[in-house]
Formats: structure tokens, sequence, C-alpha cells
């Protein structure tokens, strides 16, 4: 059995679809510092992050604080976007606001969801989970059995508890809420 932090990034220097890779805002960096602050005390024996910067840089203070050399885990990244679509913002939304079978939503974006469930059940030991808004729901829907894709709406920095126990998800607590802001 173990107890798995999903803790989503802080808030990034830019928006989603306006620049491929931002790191955090100055209140980002903030809110990471906050969320190591809480974190420190959870008893978790390791770090995992998403590949891209806004996810390294919300962890790097909890990986500070506890001594541990974050795992770059590509399978808990954002949600990958076809190479098809031009305009992300409408894309996304689209999908945010609908089911997993839906028909836009083609399998190698349910192959996604999946590899998240995967990679979480591998963990063996407390783990904080640096990740992106639609991995972490996910997570949820999967633990929960939901085919929705948006869940809850988890705020900058919220830390999701998930537990994992005989191959199989279930959600201790939801992070704290915030609006979703596109813009």
């Amino acid at each position: 059995m173990s107890l798995i932090y999903l803790v989503r990034h802080a808030e990034p220097a830019a928006t989603w679809g306006a620049h491929p890779n931002p790191g955090l805002s100055e209140l980002g960096h903030r809110q990471a510092e906050a969320a190591a602050i809480r974190l420190e005390e959870v008893g978790a024996k390791h770090l995992i992050t998403s590949p891209l910067a806004r996810c390294q840089e919300t962890a790097q203070p909890s990986a500070a604080t506890l001594g541990f050399t974050p795992l770059i885990e590509p399978r808990v990244a954002e949600i990958p976007v076809p190479a098809h679509v031009t305009d992300h913002r409408d894309w996304l939304t689209r999908v945010m606001s609908g089911s997993w079978q839906d028909e836009h939503v083609d399998q190698g974006l349910r192959d996604w969801r999946d590899q998240i469930g995967r990679a979480l059940l591998e963990l063996t030991h407390d783990t904080l989970v640096f990740s992106h808004f639609v991995a972490i729901n996910a997570a949820v829907g999967l633990a929960t059995k939901s085919d929705t894709v948006t869940c809850f709406k988890p705020g900058h920095a919220s830390v999701t508890i998930l537990r994992s126990a005989g191959g199989v998800l279930t959600v201790e607590s939801l992070g704290q809420e915030a609006p979703i802001r596109l813009t």
C-alpha cells in the first residue's frame, strides 16, 4: 500500500498553448515554496515529476527540503495534443468538457490516460508526483471509475491524495479547487 501525493504544478509564467514549455511565474514560485512546506511532513519516500518545466520548478523546493533527487516520469506529463490540432484552446476546452469515450477523444488519448494509471500503480512507496490538471483528473477518474475528463478542478500547487493497494487506486482526498482559466 502506498499513498500518492499528486501535486498540480504552480502557476506558470505563460498560458497553456501560448508557450510550449513555460516555467513558473513569480506567484508560482511562491506557491511551490508553500507546497514544499505542506509536503515536508507527509512521509513521502520518493519524488517524481513530469518532464515539463512548470512541474520541475514546482518540485524543486520539495526536493531540496526533503533531500530527494527528482525522477523525471514522462507518463505523468501534460495531455498530448494531436498533430492535426491547430487551435489548442478550443480542442482542450472540448476535451475537458466531455468524456474519455467522446468521438473527438482518440485512442491515443485514452492510452495516455491509462499509462498514467500504470505509472501510479507501479509506485511501491509513498511518493510525491508533480503533474498537470488533466493528468491529475485522469488519475482521479481511474480511481473513481469515472469517464468524465474533468472530475474536479485542482488549483495550482494543490495536493490530491490517492491510495494504491492491491493494484487498485482509490481517492483519499481531492486537492483544493480553483477556477480554470485558459486565457
